[in-house]
C-alpha cells in the first residue's frame, strides 16, 4: 500500500475550495463575506453552519463541529485522512503521487478504504454483467427496456445485473485480489454457518446506492422470479447506514438546490423514470418510513418538500405519520395525490416533461387540505369519528416548531372543517404544552439517570478516598494544583496561539542584527522569543503540540512557498497594469491624464500585490494546521481562527474599522505580558498554598517560613511592575 506524496497533499490542499465542497452536502446562501447552511452534523432548523471562503474553512457555531475541506469531508463521510485527501484529489481531477508506506502506516489505514473499493469493483461488475453478457442483456436488460427506462438513465443511476451463478461475483472478486471479508461485511456475500459463502444478489437486477457525495455504499437487487421475495437490500454495514440516506439524492441534489424544493416518492423506479421525464429533484425512501435521519438530509438542501402518494388508500393513512415528521423538522410540507391505479413510475412514463411538472403543480396541496380529504372519507355524517379526525390535524399542527406557521395552519384548519378558530387555537395549545413536558419529562429522566450514575461514582470515590495513605494526600493536593493551573493558564495561552494561527508570518517588527542593520521579526518567532527568554512553556498540552507545529511550519518550505506565491503575484500584477495601459491608450489621448492614470494604475497593482502578500501569510500557518492529520491539532485551530460574526457593511462603509492586523503592535505584547502576569498569579496562589501549610504544621520551621514571605513580597513586587508595564509597552510596528 502506498501513501500520498508530501508535493500532492499541498496541490490538493491549495486546490480545494470549502465552498465548493461543502455545497456538495449543504445547501447555502450568501451572508456578507461569508455563506450560512443547516449543519450536516446535527438537527439544526435554524442555520448556524458558517463557510469563509477567504479562510477557506467552515464552523458550525452550534455543535463545533467544521474545518478545511479535507477536515469537512473526514467528518461528513467518516473516512480517514488519507481517504478524504483521495477524494479530493478525485474531485478536482488531481493526479496522486505516492510512496510506499511503512507497516504502521499500512495499519493505521481505514478498513472503510476496503469496503468502498469492494463496493465500486461490484458496482463496476453488475454494470458490466448488464451490457456485456448474453444474461445480462436478454434479462436485465431487456427489463429495463420493458419498464422504458433509456440507456441514458440506466447509465446515470448506474443500473446492473447480478449473474444467475451463486458466486459469480465471489470468484470476479476475489480473482482481483479483494478479501472474501469485505465482501461480506458489506453484504455483497453471503456467508452459512458451514463456512459457505455465496453472492447475495444472483440473478436479480441492480440498483446501486450511492452517498450524497457519490460513493456506492450499497445495492438493492429486484428478482425477475414469481416465487422469490421481490427485492433484497444490502444489509446494515460500517458505510450504509439505511436510515440515513435516501435513494438518488446525489443525482437529484443539483435539480433540489436549482428548483428549491424535494420530491419524496416510495420506490427506486420511481426516481429513474421521473428523472427521465425531466423532473430530478426527486427521491425514495426506499420502501421503509421515512426516518429523521432522511429528513434531515433533505433540509440540508431545501425546506420545500412534495410527497407523492398513489391511489392506495390504506397505504396512505399508514404513511401519514411522515408527513408529521417532516413538519416536524420545520418543512414546508405539499401532497400529491395520484389517479387510481398510477404510481409515479406508471404516470410519468404516460406523460411528458411538461404534462408532468404541470400536473404536480396543479394538484399538490397542503397538507391540511389533503388529510381532511383522505381521513373525512367515509365519516362525514360521523361526528365522533370526525371529531377523532380533527384531533389528529390538530396534533399535526402541533408538531411544527415556529408559532407564527401554527398560527397560519389553525386559521387553514378553522376554515376548511368550518370550526371556530378559537377552539382549534386552543386545542394546539394544549398539544403544544403536553408535547413539551413531555419532551422537558424525557430531558429531565436523562438528566435524572446521568445525576444517579455520577453520585453512585462520587460514593464510590469517597469510599476509595478513604482507603488510601495519608502519605499520597500531599501529592494529591498538588494534582489538584497543577490541574487548576493548567485551566487558569488556558485562555492566555489560547490568546498566544490564536495571534500565531492568524497572524504569524506576518512581520511585526525589526531587530537589529550585529551589524547594526534592521532585521523583520515575525509575529510567531516575537513570541517564541519572549517565551524563550523567560524559559516558559506553554501547560497546555494541545495548545503546546499546536504551538510546536506552527513553528515547524515557519521553519520548513515558508521560503519556498512565498517565493513561488511572490511569483504569481508579479505575473497577476504585470499583467493588470498591461490591460490597465492597453485600455487608457483606447480611450484617452490626453497625455497629462494618460500619466496621472498610469500611476493610479500601478498604485492599485502595488496594493492588490501586497494585499496578495499579506493574505498569503496570515493564511499559511492556518491553512495547512485546519487540515492537519491529527484530531486535537485540526479542532484547536478552527477553533482560534473561525469568526462567529461579520462586521455589518453599514459600519465600514463611512468610517475606517481598525482590525487587529493593524493592531498587531500593540496586542500581541500586550497579550504576551498578560500571559506572563497570570503565570505570575498562579505562583503567587502557590505560595499562599505553601504559607498555610508551613504555618499550620506543628513543627513549623521559621526559617522556612521568612524565606516563604520573601519569595512573595519579590513576587508581588514584579506582578506591581507588569501592572505598569501592560499601560506603556507599546512597540512601533513594521510598516
Amino acid at each position: 500500500m502506498k501513501k500520498i506524496d508530501r508535493e500532492t497533499v499541498q496541490r490538493i490542499l491549495d486546490t480545494a475550495e470549502i465552498v465548493d465542497v461543502v455545497s456538495d452536502y449543504v445547501n447555502l446562501k450568501r451572508r456578507g463575506s461569508s455563506y450560512l447552511g443547516l449543519c450536516p452534523f446535527h438537527n439544526e432548523r435554524t442555520p448556524s453552519f458558517s463557510v469563509s471562503k477567504s479562510k477557506n474553512i467552515c464552523k458550525c457555531f452550534s455543535c463545533g463541529k467544521g474545518g478545511s475541506p479535507v477536515n469537512f469531508v473526514m467528518e461528513i463521510e467518516q473516512i480517514s485522512y488519507s481517504e478524504a485527501l483521495r477524494y479530493l484529489a478525485k474531485k478536482y481531477n488531481i493526479e496522486i503521487k505516492e510512496h510506499e508506506m511503512t507497516d504502521e502506516e499500512r495499519e493505521r489505514e481505514s478498513e472503510r478504504a476496503s469496503l468502498f473499493a469492494v463496493n465500486e469493483f461490484a458496482l463496476s461488475h453488475f454494470e458490466s454483467n448488464l451490457y456485456d453478457t448474453t444474461d445480462g442483456k436478454e434479462i436485465g436488460l431487456s427489463y429495463f427496456y420493458d419498464r422504458g427506462l433509456t440507456d441514458a438513465s440506466i447509465k446515470k443511476f448506474h443500473l446492473g445485473y447480478a449473474m444467475e451463478q451463486s458466486d459469480d461475483l465471489l470468484l470476479a472478486a476475489t480473482g482481483k485480489g479483494y478479501n472474501v471479508k469485505y465482501l461480506v461485511d458489506t453484504g455483497l456475500c453471503i456467508r452459512t454457518d458451514q463456512g459457505r459463502v455465496y453472492d447475495r444478489f444472483k440473478g436479480r437486477v441492480i440498483f446501486p446506492v450511492f452517498s450524497v457525495s457519490g460513493k456506492v455504499i450499497a445495492f438493492g437487487g429486484r428478482t425477475l422470479k414469481k416465487d422469490l421475495a421481490k427485492y433484497v437490500n444490502s444489509p446494515e454495514s460500517l458505510i450504509y447506514h439505511k436510515s440515513n440516506q435516501l435513494y438518488g439524492m446525489y443525482q437529484a441534489k443539483p435539480a433540489i438546490v436549482k428548483h428549491d424544493k424535494c420530491i419524496l416518492v416510495e420506490g427506486y423506479m420511481d426516481v429513474i423514470s421521473m428523472s427521465q421525464s425531466g423532473v430530478e429533484n426527486v427521491v425514495a425512501s426506499s420502501g421503509t418510513s421515512l426516518t429523521e435521519g432522511q429528513i434531515r438530509m433533505i433540509h440540508r438542501f431545501t425546506e420545500n418538500v412534495t410527497v407523492i402518494y398513489d391511489g392506495d388508500a390504506a397505504g396512505i393513512k399508514a404513511s401519514l405519520r411522515g408527513i408529521d415528521m417532516l413538519l416536524a423538522e420545520g418543512l414546508n410540507i405539499k401532497v400529491l395525490l395520484l389517479p387510481d391505479g398510477d404510481d409515479p413510475d406508471s404516470f410519468s412514463r404516460k406523460h411528458t416533461s411538461s404534462e408532468l411538472e404541470e400536473y404536480i403543480k396543479q394538484n399538490e396541496v397542503d397538507f391540511i387540505q389533503f388529510k381532511t380529504g383522505i381521513l373525512l372519507q367515509g365519516v362525514e355524517n360521523d361526528p365522533i369519528a370526525r371529531s377523532k379526525v380533527i384531533a389528529d390535524i390538530v396534533r399535526s399542527i402541533a408538531v411544527i416548531p415556529e408559532q407564527v406557521t401554527r398560527n397560519i395552519y389553525i386559521k387553514e384548519c378553522s376554515r376548511r372543517l368550518e370550526i371556530d378558530e378559537r377552539v382549534v387555537s386552543s386545542e394546539v395549545n394544549k398539544q403544544v404544552k403536553a408535547l413539551a413536558e413531555k419532551a422537558a419529562e424525557k430531558r429531565l429522566k436523562k438528566s435524572g439517570n446521568d445525576s444517579v450514575d455520577k453520585l453512585e461514582n462520587e460514593e464510590k470515590a469517597d469510599i476509595e478516598e478513604s482507603t488510601r495513605e495519608k502519605d499520597l494526600e500531599a501529592a494529591i493536593r498538588n494534582a489538584e494544583n497543577q490541574s487548576g493551573t493548567i485551566q487558569f493558564l488556558r485562555p492566555y495561552e489560547k490568546g498566544l496561539l490564536r495571534y500565531v494561527l492568524r497572524y504569524g508570518m506576518l512581520d511585526l517588527c525589526d531587530s537589529i542584527d550585529d551589524t547594526g542593520n534592521p532585521v523583520p521579526v515575525k509575529v510567531i518567532d516575537y513570541i517564541a522569543d519572549e517565551l524563550k527568554i523567560d524559559d516558559l512553556t506553554f501547560v497546555n498540552a494541545d495548545i503546546l503540540s499546536t504551538f510546536n507545529e506552527a513553528l515547524n511550519i515557519s521553519k520548513g518550505d515558508w521560503e519556498t512557498d512565498r517565493n513561488r506565491n511572490d511569483a504569481q503575484l508579479m505575473e497577476k500584477r504585470s499583467e493588470y497594469i498591461a490591460n490597465g495601459e492597453a485600455q487608457l491608450r483606447e480611450t484617452e489621448t490626453d497625455i497629462a491624464t494618460i500619466e496621472r492614470k498610469e500611476k493610479l494604475i500601478v498604485e492599485n497593482a502595488d496594493r492588490i500585490f501586497q494585499e496578495g502578500k499579506d493574505s498569503f501569510a496570515m493564511l499559511y500557518i492556518e491553512k495547512t494546521l485546519s487540515s492537519h492529520p491529527d484530531s486535537n491539532i485540526r479542532d484547536l485551530t478552527l477553533e482560534l481562527v473561525a469568526d462567529k460574526h461579520v462586521l455589518s457593511k453599514v459600519h465600514t462603509k463611512y468610517a475606517h474599522i481598525e482590525t487587529d492586523e493593524e493592531r498587531l503592535g500593540e496586542l500581541v505584547p500586550r497579550a504576551i505580558f498578560e500571559y506572563k502576569d497570570a503565570i505570575l498569579e498562579c505562583r503567587i496562589r502557590k505560595l499562599h498554598d505553601d504559607l498555610r501549610r508551613v504555618a499550620s504544621s506543628p513543627t513549623a520551621d521559621p526559617e522556612e517560613i521568612r524565606s516563604l514571605m520573601e519569595a512573595h513580597v519579590q513576587l508581588q513586587r514584579l506582578r506591581g511592575e507588569f501592572a505598569k508595564y501592560l499601560g506603556e509597552r507599546i512597540i512601533n510596528p513594521r510598516k
